[in-house]
């Protein structure tokens, strides 16, 4: 299986002067993203974090209120650009590349493994089912139907529709094949998804 790599941190650590708050910030989430790839939760800890990223507890608590939360922040810079949404002026092409690079980030890195984690400790641990809500799946929403908007502005998609349930039928069906594996999650699923649902919202 493949994996990704956060770049790891390159700034001094403590004894070589004092770092600038928002390179703190930005080593504790590459710490955090890279363990919890690594690791998964179980092995993911707020003492291991803070020595990977040569920062104190204490400074991690400020910004992050529980280790649910900093898990998902982690996770989220890790695969942010990865699923980042193009704007190629054609919807097609864009939920196409988007639900590709999807399939591949949860198909063939440890990511995968990550969120299957996190989405089944959520359903019996209410603070992390909000961190999720609040720190990865609401964001991540905000951006398909900010795609899905802009498609319709232009004319590609009916006035209609309603974009919120447009990414449930897209990206759940996707997290359905990821979950309960009765079917493998493919490019070509995911292609002949995107195709059978625009022809029905053109």
């Amino acid at each position: 299986m493949a994996e990704l790599t956060p770049e790891p941190p390159t700034s001094p650590r403590r004894g070589r002067g004092r770092r600038p708050a928002d390179q703190v910030r930005a080593e504790i989430l590459t710490a955090a993203g890279g363990l919890l790839l690594k690791e998964g939760m179980a092995g993911f800890t707020i003492e291991k974090v803070a020595a990977l990223a040569g920062a104190s507890r204490m400074t991690i608590y400020k910004w992050w209120p529980s280790k649910g939360a900093l898990a998902l922040d982690g996770y989220s810079s890790v695969v942010a650009p990865t699923l980042a949404f193009s704007d190629t002026g054609d919807i097609v092409t864009d939920l196409t590349d988007q639900l590709v690079a999807f399939v591949h980030l949860v198909r063939d890195t440890s990511a995968g493994r990550v969120i299957s984690q996190l989405i089944g400790q959520a359903q019996t641990d209410p603070e992390l089912a909000a961190a999720y809500r609040e720190r990865y799946s609401t964001p991540r929403r905000t951006l398909a139907v900010e795609t899905l908007t802009r498609a319709v502005t232009r004319g590609q998609l009916r006035a209609d529709i309603d974009p919120e349930s447009v990414v449930d039928q897209l990206w759940g069906a996707c997290y359905h094949r990821l979950l309960i594996a009765d079917l493998p999650l493919t490019e070509d699923f995911v292609r002949t998804l995107v195709d059978n649902l625009v022809r029905g919202l053109r």
